[in-house]
């Protein structure tokens, strides 16, 4: 008990814990608010595919960065550089932040609902719709979330995994946001949908070390043809669907690829190559409802990140 309470201290500290979410949050001020941010949501992905893991990264790298509080949708300014517009939120497609703009509008354009709906809780909702849309499970949002009110390119430093990641450092990093390992492995097959660009992965498959160019631990087959799309001196424009099987499906595939060493990412592959978290990809490559599972688990303890300090933001783009 005392552990757990230094830990919730360490995480109040970082701004990361769980205000009081519910899912009947909004029932007296914007009953509908479900449906109406649901039909954006299809409105747009009837647009584009691309509406889809554009919209789930963008959650994950808000939440990942003090919190589930929209903070990643706000714009620099003159005196600012906000979230966004840190190298590693550069590549954050623009159907994210559009999905989220117009389903504030959309909830907005109800006088009840007006300014009353957080833009986190907008992407909160969005995010569901999208992994529903592409195939993936429903789950109950709970809601109640407040938009922050900073933004910063510096509070992203050293707050969002990357490609090259060990299990160590995957673990180390989800630990912090109070995620265990199982949470970590699920919510990776986010990358069951979605493209990468190629300088992403480019290491592993042109100079991994002196001794193998490319990385050992990638199917052959595979790898060549990841250089066939993306040779050495690619337009750094390119990107590759980072689901070599079924990229438009938000299913289990990302794990039967992790055990065939077809995962893009070292980050994504060490999860099968390490003996401690082997074992759980190979349940999951053949049992997708165990999967589904795990994922509505850990995406639901994602959430539960919020701001500890905030507000309902007019335009999720910029503050009050």
């Amino acid at each position: 008990m005392r552990i757990l309470r230094v830990i919730l201290i360490l995480l109040w500290g970082l701004g990361l814990c769980s205000a009081q979410l519910s899912q009947n949050f909004y029932a007296k001020v914007c009953p509908e608010v479900e449906n109406i941010v649901k039909k954006a949501v299809s409105a747009k992905f009837s647009q584009t595919f691309v509406t889809v893991p554009a919209t789930i990264r963008l959650f994950f790298h808000d939440c990942f960065v003090s919190g589930c509080d929209a903070s990643v949708i706000v714009a620099s300014t003159a005196g600012n550089t906000a979230e966004k517009d840190h190298p590693d939120n550069l590549s954050l497609a623009g159907d994210g932040f559009d999905t989220v703009i117009k389903a504030k509008a959309a909830v907005d354009a109800v006088s009840s609902c007006k300014n009353k709906v957080s833009c986190a809780d907008i992407l909160a909702l969005a995010t569901r719709d999208a992994i529903v849309l592409a195939g993936g499970p429903t789950y109950p949002v709970e809601l109640g979330r407040l938009d922050g009110l900073s933004s910063t390119s510096a509070s992203v430093e050293g707050n969002l995994p990357q490609p090259s990641f060990s299990l160590d450092q995957l673990n180390k990093m989800f630990a912090s946001k109070g995620l265990s390992q199982t949470d970590m492995i699920a919510l990776s097959a986010a990358h069951t949908v979605g493209f990468s660009h190629c300088s992403r992965f480019a290491n592993r498959i042109y100079n991994f070390s002196r001794q193998n160019p490319v990385d050992p631990t990638l199917d052959p087959q595979y790898a060549t043809q990841l250089q066939g799309m993306c040779p050495k001196n690619v337009d750094p424009r390119v990107a590759i669907n980072m689901d070599p099987a079924t990229p438009r499906i938000f299913d289990n595939a990302y794990f039967n690829n992790l055990v065939q060493g077809k995962g893009l990412f070292t980050s994504d592959q060490v999860l099968f190559t390490d003996s401690r978290s082997k074992n759980t990809v190979s349940t999951w490559a053949s049992n997708p409802q165990s999967f589904n599972t795990a994922f509505i688990q850990a995406i639901t303890k994602l959430g539960r990140l919020t701001a500890k300090n905030g507000n309902i933001r007019f335009d999720c783009g910029k503050f009050n």
